[in-house]
């Protein structure tokens, strides 16, 4: 199945933007992906198109309209579903046109048999069933979700743009002025989410950032399916530091432990040093790791400090 990616904004020439180069342009291109835009102004009836008004109680700025962009937002979930209604369809299509065909499943202990259309079980991006059968399923895909983008939402983490990924695709809205108006969220099932405590114009940029982290992990995207195992957040800790060639460059030579060729100690290291790294710069991920939530990430910070 193809993942959708639909992106509400009043600036839809920003995408795809730079998700139009390198490995999401790629795979915009062999269509792994498809990013569709929709401008909540197309959903207005004034003559000015407007999507926002002055903020109830007074303040600097405007805010976007509760009707507007519900309005959007709901003919986004029923081209959406559309999208997903018939992607599913031509899966069963193409698999009509086999008498049977088989797969193997990951511990390749049996095989799963697609008889006369029938669809062998989907599996996720990272090999698990997307359900709990152990037979042939028909069950539904994953409900994609709709996302803002703002300040105010949880922190992205790469646990969730995983479980992202794993489904159909995702719809994005875009902030801009002030906001939203909260009755938007109170009306409709929309997950807002946050890339970093700082202030962007708009949710265009955390949405392009959203789009990458998960574009890359769709299946046939990164070249190696083990790419980005070792990479930072993967884990929860910082990735260890990486070297490559010449080996000694400006007087600074790449560790011994590197050129070694034992992989035990090499794996041993790097572990050593994605924990220290971790412990060092984000006190926050490193209290995680260790599972302890009752030490504050400033006691933690100063522990260390205090340490060096």
């Amino acid at each position: 199945m193809t993942f959708t990616a639909q992106i509400l904004t009043l600036y839809p020439d920003m995408f795809p933007g730079p998700l139009g180069t390198s490995l999401a342009g790629r795979a915009l291109a062999e269509g792994k992906w498809v990013c569709d835009t929709i401008n909540p102004r197309d959903f207005t009836t004034d003559k000015h198109r407007s999507v926002d008004d002055t903020p109830a109680g007074g303040g600097a700025g405007m805010v976007l309209r509760a009707d507007i962009m519900a309005a959007a937002v709901d003919h986004a979930v029923e081209r959406m579903a559309d999208k997903v209604r018939s992607s599913r369809a031509q899966s069963r299509d193409g698999l009509a046109g086999n008498d049977v065909s088989t797969s193997l499943n990951q511990n390749g202990d049996g095989a799963l048999a697609a008889v006369s259309g029938e669809p062998v079980e989907p599996r996720l991006s990272d090999g698990r069933r997307s359900s709990t059968s152990s037979g042939l399923t028909d069950s539904p895909s994953p409900k994609p979700p709709i996302i803002a983008m703002t300040p105010r939402g949880k922190p992205l983490t790469q646990a969730r743009v995983r479980e992202i990924a794993a489904g159909p695709g995702i719809t994005i809205i875009c902030g801009r002025f002030e906001g939203f108006d909260e009755r938007l969220f109170d009306a409709r099932d929309i997950e807002e989410v946050s890339i970093g405590d700082y202030i962007l114009s708009g949710g265009e940029m955390g949405a392009l950032v959203l789009l990458d982290a998960c574009i890359r992990l769709l299946p046939g995207v990164m070249g190696a399916s083990s790419s980005g195992d070792d990479e930072s957040f993967e884990n929860v800790i910082l990735e260890y530091p990486q070297y490559t060639r010449p080996q000694i460059w400006e007087g600074r030579i790449i560790p011994e432990v590197l050129r070694s060729g034992d992989h035990a100690k090499i794996a041993a290291w790097r572990k050593q040093r994605a924990e220290e790294d971790t412990r060092l710069r984000r006190p926050d991920l490193w209290e995680r790791h260790r599972d302890t939530p009752d030490q504050s990430p400033s006691g933690a910070q100063e522990k260390d400090k205090d340490k060096e």
